[in-house]
């Protein structure tokens, strides 16, 4: 028996339950991605709605702009408009334990929560700071 699923696994936009997962592998095929993490974000209209943050295989000729156009025309071909999947920016690195696992709740968190904990098995504690400033800049949660 497997489990590929997560809890986090599901979100609701404007009543159409999604698998972030399914998402995830979307993004992750893309041929510049070397990791991503997609989950849901609160959004005042529909309740929810997909948000992906990617990091990129190192190359100098690589256009950001151009890839984050490119996952979002992949995730709608393959899910389609209800996915509601527009947002997706480049980091640096995401948050990770020690063990490698991403940690997406924690980037749901920073979002949407004010107050949040930080595991403390979280791997680097200063990527917290490097995805809160993605968050600003890009008005994404409470960081509007």
């Amino acid at each position: 028996m497997f489990i590929t699923g997560r809890v986090d696994d599901i979100i609701n936009v404007a009543g159409h339950r999604l698998s972030t997962a399914e998402m995830e592998e979307i993004v992750s095929s893309h041929k510049d991605v070397a990791e991503c993490a997609v989950f849901g974000v609160h959004c005042e209209i529909k309740g929810q709605k997909p948000l992906g943050l990617v990091v990129l295989k190192s190359s100098e000729q690589i256009d950001a702009a151009q890839i984050q156009k490119e996952i979002i025309q992949d995730v709608r071909r393959e899910i389609g408009a209800v996915a509601s999947f527009r947002d997706v920016f480049v980091v640096e690195r995401l948050p990770k334990t020690r063990s490698g696992k991403t940690l997406r709740k924690l980037l749901r968190h920073i979002a949407d929560e004010p107050q949040y904990n930080i595991p403390s098995t979280i791997d680097d504690i200063s990527i917290i700071s490097e995805i809160k400033a993605v968050y600003q800049v890009n008005k994404i949660g409470i960081h509007k």
